[in-house]
């Protein structure tokens, strides 16, 4: 079973390819002028997206194609090399350049998932009877594309992961003069009203002790996109414990879900060689 369809996989290798430094199929340097051939990197990451869609540990991946230390290495070294963040990236450009991005309209908010493995960045969880638990500060844009996270333990209150999540909209480029940012109840202070005027960003902020639904507001895009993320079992439950892996692996979903809104919404306005029959 596939872990995603071949008209999503095929441009995300094609694009992750093309960052990938050249590599000889066997090792100059061994004394004997031969040895094992190179494991293809495709191989390596279609296990990366298997392992992030499927959540299973990196033994279980393993077959005869390679071995779960073989992931575990080209895992690292794509990391060193910064490949999974230069995808997301190029991602969002694309998305930027055929659709546009909704960067006038900014929704944050925090979400907890399962750490038990622990790690850099997990602590104990108050939703979870003091198990180990991370928390990301999402940012999207008005329609749900992931812009960046903040990684953060459990037990992290939202109002401080405000500013560090905000900062990463200088990653962006240009912006609209007028921003405003989307958050829910857990904001409503002073120190978010200080931090959203000190860049100066419009904040709509739902008050304390106020009802109302989430889709009164444009909120729960990133409510949503949240949802996207937990699809991947590896985010949902994260064994991962360096917040580099955990950073990567985000990356790769994030790459995967702003390449899936765009080939969903340019389905109808683009033709191209590989487009899909039916709308996804």
């Amino acid at each position: 079973m596939p872990a995603l369809p071949s008209w999503l996989t095929e441009p995300l290798w094609d694009q992750f390819e093309a960052l990938l430094p050249e590599r000889p199929v066997y090792d100059p340097a061994h004394p004997l002028g031969c040895h094992r051939p190179r494991i293809s990197d495709r191989i390596i990451f279609d296990k990366l997206l298997q392992l992030l869609r499927f959540g299973c540990s990196y033994q279980a991946i393993a077959d005869t194609t390679c071995s779960a230390t073989t992931i575990r290495n080209r895992r690292d070294e794509w990391i060193r090399l910064g490949l999974f963040a230069q995808l997301q990236h190029i991602a969002l450009e694309a998305y930027d350049r055929i659709v546009g991005l909704a960067l006038d309209q900014i929704a944050v908010d925090g979400s907890i998932t399962k750490a038990p493995g622990g790690g850099e960045a997990a602590g104990r969880s108050p939703v979870d009877r003091g198990k180990q638990g991370l928390k990301r500060s999402g940012m999207t844009d008005g329609y749900g594309i992931p812009l960046g996270r903040v990684l953060a333990a459990a037990n992290c209150h939202d109002s401080p992961l405000l500013a560090p999540t905000l900062d990463l909209l200088d990653n962006l480029g240009p912006l609209p003069d007028d921003i405003t940012v989307h958050l829910d109840a857990g904001y409503d202070s002073g120190k978010t009203r200080t931090t959203l005027d000190a860049r100066g960003l419009s904040g709509r902020i739902a008050h304390k002790g106020e009802k109302a639904p989430v889709q009164a507001t444009q909120r729960w895009h990133v409510e949503r996109t949240h949802a996207w993320q937990n699809a991947f079992y590896r985010l949902a439950r994260c064994y991962e414990r360096r917040t580099s892996v955990i950073n990567a692996f985000f990356d790769l979903a994030d790459a995967v879900i702003t390449v899936r809104s765009t080939i969903r919404r340019a389905w109808t306005t683009h033709r191209w060689d590989n487009r899909p029959t039916r709308r996804p």
